[in-house]
């Protein structure tokens, strides 16, 4: 007789699922038996990760493509799931996006845009389907934050602080669900290959030239991995843990004038 996968008679949502760590996170799921809904803006790139993903792990794949950074498309999106006779046991917040330059160097669209998709959104669904997973004594959620929640970012002031958010969000979500047997983790990437850094603009800064990066698999492995274990915070990288925790001891002064210069263009 095989045996049963952990994963087995759930269903995980992933979204910003159509590339980089979000179809990592995906297959890492599928491995283990979990049913996928995956949702993001393309329709397109949506379909060959479902299809992928479903012959690879035989597991059932949902594609539904929604814009989350449109106001309610969280609510928007839980409807359609609903209208297929889908339920939600494993939500994954990976949508995101971000921009490297000063507040104004981009419209304020760009920047309001930033905090719909990730904090709205994601605060959005893991309302949604809460008190779900908590009935059910089951499930989790894993946010996808960044190793730039562990200080403020000049030159990034907006991406910075809404990963802040999302770290102490997830946290506090952590703490509610102790003893529940619902899981909550937050997964602290540094830089990652993904289309993220082509988005964002941060190729170009002093920390993309001299820092490491990792692959979007391994970084989506030690996220699903910690979840597993129900880690509350999860930084990638002996190098990244470093940074992350040296905040810390710094005087802010002095954090602010660092962070600030790895944020600028490399020359």
């Amino acid at each position: 007789m095989a045996r049963r996968k952990p994963g087995e008679g759930q269903t995980a949502l992933v979204t910003g699922a159509s590339a980089g760590i979000g179809v990592d996170l995906a297959e890492c799921f599928a491995k283990d038996g979990y049913d996928l809904i995956l949702a993001a803006r393309s329709e397109s790139a949506l379909g060959e990760v479902a299809n992928r993903l479903g012959s690879a792990y035989g597991v059932k794949t949902h594609a539904i493509a929604q814009d989350l950074g449109a106001y309610g498309g969280g609510s928007a999106l839980a409807k359609a799931i609903e209208q297929r006779g889908l339920s939600v046991d494993v939500l994954v917040n990976n949508a995101g996006y971000g921009h490297a330059g000063a507040l104004t160097s981009s419209d304020m669209a760009t920047q309001l845009g930033m905090i719909d998709l990730n904090v709205r959104a994601l605060v959005e669904l893991t309302y949604i389907y809460w008190d779900r997973m908590l009935a059910n004594k089951r499930g989790g959620v894993l946010n996808v934050a960044s190793t730039a929640a562990f200080q403020p970012g000049p030159l990034m002031a907006n991406y910075y602080a809404s990963k802040a958010y999302v770290l102490s969000f997830s946290e506090a979500m952590w703490e509610e669900a102790r003893g529940t047997g619902v899981r909550v983790s937050c997964l602290c990437p540094g830089p990652t290959e993904s289309k993220f850094r082509e988005r964002a603009g941060t190729g170009k800064t002093r920390l993309a030239q001299t820092s490491k990066v990792m692959g979007s698999m391994p970084v989506a492995r030690m996220g699903y991995e910690g979840w597993k274990r129900n880690k509350r915070v999860v930084v990638t990288g002996f190098n990244n843990k470093m940074i992350a925790g040296l905040g810390k001891y710094l005087p802010r002064e002095t954090l602010l004038k660092t962070v600030r210069n790895i944020q600028s263009p490399a020359t």
